[in-house]
């Protein structure tokens, strides 16, 4: 834990703020636990049964993280397409009533959900995969 943590901190001026943090730190604390399992020819399989929870278990600050990385992905969409997406699949308010809360037809919230939901895809795909 301390190795990962200090090397993103050594490598914090690696980090490019238009991109995600997560995924950014996920990368670097994945390449420690791998040097690490290396380094001590160990791997997965040899962590007790008992202690297997704390490697994969999340902590509550994975969901707040998580928040920030999809508002940054939310606010490169247009307001129509944002407000679609929130109300229908995180609000989890029917197309009818996003309609009516929107002022927007149920045809329109459907195709801003669809566009909005291809363009947030596009934005995580990594470069250079199709």
């Amino acid at each position: 834990m301390q190795e990962a943590l200090l090397a993103i901190h050594t490598r914090r001026h690696t980090y490019d703020r238009a991109e995600l943090f997560t995924p950014w730190m996920h990368a670097i604390a994945r390449y420690k636990l791998i040097d690490y399992l290396r380094h001590t020819n160990s791997s997965y399989r040899d962590v007790p049964l008992e202690d297997a929870g704390e490697l994969t278990s999340h902590a509550d600050h994975d969901g707040v993280e998580s928040s920030i990385d999809l508002g940054r992905l939310m606010a490169r969409l247009p307001v129509k397409m944002q407000r679609a997406i929130r109300y229908v699949k995180l609000d989890g308010l029917s197309v009818a009533d996003a309609a009516r809360r929107s002022g927007m037809t149920e045809a329109a919230v459907k195709i801003s959900i669809h566009r909005g939901l291809k363009a947030l895809s596009a934005a995580i795909r990594p470069k250079g995969s199709s």
